[in-house]
Protein backbone atom coordinates (compact mmCIF):
# COMPACT_ATOMS: atom_id res chain seq x y z
CA UNK A 1 0.00 0.00 0.00
CA UNK A 2 1.21 3.50 -0.63
CA UNK A 3 2.26 5.64 2.01
CA UNK A 4 0.72 9.04 2.41
CA UNK A 5 1.76 12.19 3.40
CA UNK A 6 -0.46 15.15 4.02
CA UNK A 7 0.76 18.58 4.12
CA UNK A 8 -0.61 21.83 5.67
CA UNK A 9 0.69 25.00 4.13
CA UNK A 10 0.88 28.53 5.83
CA UNK A 11 -1.65 31.27 6.54
CA UNK A 12 -1.05 33.39 2.90
CA UNK A 13 -0.43 29.78 0.74
CA UNK A 14 -1.89 26.98 -0.32
CA UNK A 15 -1.59 23.62 -1.68
CA UNK A 16 -0.40 25.04 -4.87
CA UNK A 17 2.57 26.42 -2.55
CA UNK A 18 6.33 25.99 -3.54
CA UNK A 19 6.84 23.81 -0.22
CA UNK A 20 4.09 21.32 -1.25
CA UNK A 21 4.99 21.34 -5.11
CA UNK A 22 8.89 20.34 -4.20
CA UNK A 23 7.62 17.73 -1.59
CA UNK A 24 5.13 16.37 -4.07
CA UNK A 25 8.64 16.05 -6.29
CA UNK A 26 10.44 14.56 -4.30
CA UNK A 27 8.43 11.87 -3.03
CA UNK A 28 7.04 10.97 -6.79
CA UNK A 29 7.08 7.19 -7.26
CA UNK A 30 7.22 6.46 -3.51
CA UNK A 31 4.62 8.36 -1.34
CA UNK A 32 1.49 9.93 -2.55
CA UNK A 33 1.82 13.92 -1.27
CA UNK A 34 -1.60 15.44 -0.05
CA UNK A 35 -1.57 19.13 -0.62
CA UNK A 36 -5.17 20.57 0.29
CA UNK A 37 -6.02 23.95 0.27
CA UNK A 38 -7.01 24.62 4.26
CA UNK A 39 -10.16 26.84 4.92
CA UNK A 40 -9.48 30.61 6.36
CA UNK A 41 -10.96 29.83 9.81
CA UNK A 42 -8.99 27.52 11.81
CA UNK A 43 -11.75 25.42 13.24
CA UNK A 44 -13.15 24.81 10.22
CA UNK A 45 -9.74 24.07 9.23
CA UNK A 46 -8.89 21.64 11.74
CA UNK A 47 -12.34 19.63 11.45
CA UNK A 48 -11.43 19.65 7.93
CA UNK A 49 -7.77 18.09 8.29
CA UNK A 50 -9.31 16.06 10.97
CA UNK A 51 -11.76 14.56 8.03
CA UNK A 52 -9.06 13.77 5.56
CA UNK A 53 -6.84 12.44 8.28
CA UNK A 54 -9.83 9.90 9.10
CA UNK A 55 -10.89 9.75 4.78
CA UNK A 56 -7.32 9.38 3.60
CA UNK A 57 -5.65 7.73 6.60
CA UNK A 58 -1.88 9.60 5.68
CA UNK A 59 0.69 7.89 7.41
CA UNK A 60 2.42 11.55 8.52
CA UNK A 61 1.52 15.37 8.41
CA UNK A 62 4.09 17.99 7.57
CA UNK A 63 3.32 21.72 8.38
CA UNK A 64 4.70 24.65 7.49
CA UNK A 65 3.89 27.96 9.91
CA UNK A 66 0.37 28.35 10.28
CA UNK A 67 -0.36 24.34 9.15
CA UNK A 68 2.41 23.69 11.97
CA UNK A 69 0.10 25.41 14.38
CA UNK A 70 -2.69 23.02 13.33
CA UNK A 71 -1.01 19.99 12.37
CA UNK A 72 0.32 19.79 16.04
CA UNK A 73 -2.71 20.03 17.12
CA UNK A 74 -3.79 16.52 14.43
CA UNK A 75 -0.93 14.64 14.90
CA UNK A 76 -1.25 15.14 18.84
CA UNK A 77 -5.00 14.06 19.02
CA UNK A 78 -4.47 10.95 16.52
CA UNK A 79 -0.86 10.05 18.12
CA UNK A 80 1.11 10.08 14.47
CA UNK A 81 4.06 11.65 13.31
CA UNK A 82 4.45 14.83 12.01
CA UNK A 83 6.73 17.53 10.97
CA UNK A 84 6.40 21.00 12.02
CA UNK A 85 8.45 23.29 10.11
CA UNK A 86 8.59 27.10 11.29
CA UNK A 87 5.61 26.54 13.45
CA UNK A 88 3.27 30.03 14.66
CA UNK A 89 2.04 29.07 17.53
CA UNK A 90 0.55 32.20 18.20
CA UNK A 91 -1.08 33.05 15.36
CA UNK A 92 -2.51 35.94 16.79
CA UNK A 93 0.36 38.20 17.07
CA UNK A 94 1.14 37.19 13.19
CA UNK A 95 -2.57 38.22 12.32
CA UNK A 96 -2.84 41.36 14.55
CA UNK A 97 -0.11 43.03 12.40
CA UNK A 98 -1.91 42.54 9.57
CA UNK A 99 -5.52 43.33 9.67
CA UNK A 100 -7.02 44.44 6.51
CA UNK A 101 -7.36 42.69 2.72
CA UNK A 102 -5.10 40.78 1.44
CA UNK A 103 -4.17 38.10 -1.89
CA UNK A 104 -2.84 34.60 -1.14
CA UNK A 105 0.16 34.26 -2.58
CA UNK A 106 -0.26 31.09 -4.70
CA UNK A 107 -3.36 29.72 -6.36
CA UNK A 108 -6.06 28.32 -4.70
CA UNK A 109 -8.64 25.14 -6.32
CA UNK A 110 -11.63 27.50 -5.95
CA UNK A 111 -10.16 30.61 -7.75
CA UNK A 112 -10.68 33.09 -4.83
CA UNK A 113 -7.42 34.70 -4.29
CA UNK A 114 -8.71 37.65 -1.49
CA UNK A 115 -8.55 36.98 2.11
CA UNK A 116 -10.02 39.13 5.10
CA UNK A 117 -7.97 39.30 8.53
CA UNK A 118 -10.46 41.10 11.49
CA UNK A 119 -10.53 40.75 14.83
CA UNK A 120 -13.84 38.04 14.50
CA UNK A 121 -10.81 35.85 12.84
CA UNK A 122 -7.78 36.85 15.77
CA UNK A 123 -10.33 35.73 18.48
CA UNK A 124 -11.21 32.72 16.80
CA UNK A 125 -7.73 32.37 16.26
CA UNK A 126 -6.65 33.30 20.15
CA UNK A 127 -9.34 30.79 21.53
CA UNK A 128 -7.51 27.39 19.66
CA UNK A 129 -4.39 28.88 21.40
CA UNK A 130 -5.57 28.80 24.68
CA UNK A 131 -6.04 24.56 23.79
CA UNK A 132 -3.44 23.49 21.37
CA UNK A 133 -1.56 21.48 23.83
CA UNK A 134 -4.40 19.47 25.17
CA UNK A 135 -3.61 16.96 23.52
CA UNK A 136 0.21 17.01 23.82
CA UNK A 137 1.10 13.51 25.73
CA UNK A 138 5.01 11.57 26.63
CA UNK A 139 4.13 9.17 23.77
CA UNK A 140 4.43 12.07 20.99
CA UNK A 141 7.58 13.45 22.41
CA UNK A 142 9.83 11.85 19.92
CA UNK A 143 7.32 11.50 16.76
CA UNK A 144 6.10 14.99 16.41
CA UNK A 145 9.61 16.82 15.20
CA UNK A 146 10.47 20.53 14.35
CA UNK A 147 12.52 21.90 11.80
CA UNK A 148 13.31 25.83 12.19
CA UNK A 149 15.11 28.45 9.36
CA UNK A 150 18.07 29.84 10.95
CA UNK A 151 17.05 32.82 9.04
CA UNK A 152 13.23 32.80 10.08
CA UNK A 153 12.56 36.35 10.94
CA UNK A 154 8.47 35.77 11.61
CA UNK A 155 8.32 33.00 14.12
CA UNK A 156 10.63 32.43 17.14
CA UNK A 157 8.92 29.47 18.68
CA UNK A 158 11.75 26.87 19.26
CA UNK A 159 11.53 26.98 22.80
CA UNK A 160 8.03 26.25 23.23
CA UNK A 161 8.14 23.70 21.10
CA UNK A 162 11.12 21.77 22.90
CA UNK A 163 9.26 22.24 26.27
CA UNK A 164 6.55 19.79 24.57
CA UNK A 165 8.64 17.88 21.96
CA UNK A 166 12.33 16.51 21.72
CA UNK A 167 13.53 16.83 18.67
CA UNK A 168 14.41 20.38 16.79
CA UNK A 169 16.47 21.03 13.62
CA UNK A 170 17.64 23.80 11.71
CA UNK A 171 18.08 24.61 8.02
CA UNK A 172 20.03 27.66 7.05
CA UNK A 173 16.79 29.66 5.63
CA UNK A 174 13.98 31.90 6.34
CA UNK A 175 9.97 31.20 7.03
CA UNK A 176 8.81 29.42 3.87
CA UNK A 177 11.03 27.31 2.91
CA UNK A 178 12.29 27.34 -0.81
CA UNK A 179 12.30 23.77 -3.03
CA UNK A 180 15.66 23.53 -2.46
CA UNK A 181 15.31 23.54 1.27
CA UNK A 182 12.54 21.47 0.82
CA UNK A 183 14.25 18.50 -1.03
CA UNK A 184 17.28 19.04 1.02
CA UNK A 185 15.95 19.65 4.69
CA UNK A 186 12.27 18.87 5.27
CA UNK A 187 11.89 16.08 2.35
CA UNK A 188 14.70 13.51 4.41
CA UNK A 189 13.22 14.39 7.43
CA UNK A 190 9.43 13.43 6.55
CA UNK A 191 10.97 10.43 4.97
CA UNK A 192 12.57 9.32 8.39
CA UNK A 193 9.23 9.95 9.96
CA UNK A 194 7.45 7.78 6.67
CA UNK A 195 9.97 4.82 7.70
CA UNK A 196 8.11 4.75 11.15
CA UNK A 197 11.91 5.86 12.32
CA UNK A 198 12.29 8.18 15.32
CA UNK A 199 15.58 7.92 15.89
CA UNK A 200 17.53 11.82 15.35
CA UNK A 201 19.07 13.05 12.45
CA UNK A 202 21.89 14.44 11.40
CA UNK A 203 22.21 16.45 8.00
CA UNK A 204 25.48 15.66 5.99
Amino acid sequence: MERKILFLHGFFASGACVPALALKEYFNGKAEVLTPDLPLHPREALDFIQQMYEQKQPDILVGNSNGSFLAQMVAARNGIPALLGNPYFEMTRFLTERIGVHEYKSPRANGNQQLVIDQGLIDEFAELQQHQWDDCRPANRERIWGIFGENDHLAHYEPLFLIHYKYAYHFPGGHTPTAEEVRTYYAPLAEKLLASDCDPVTFP
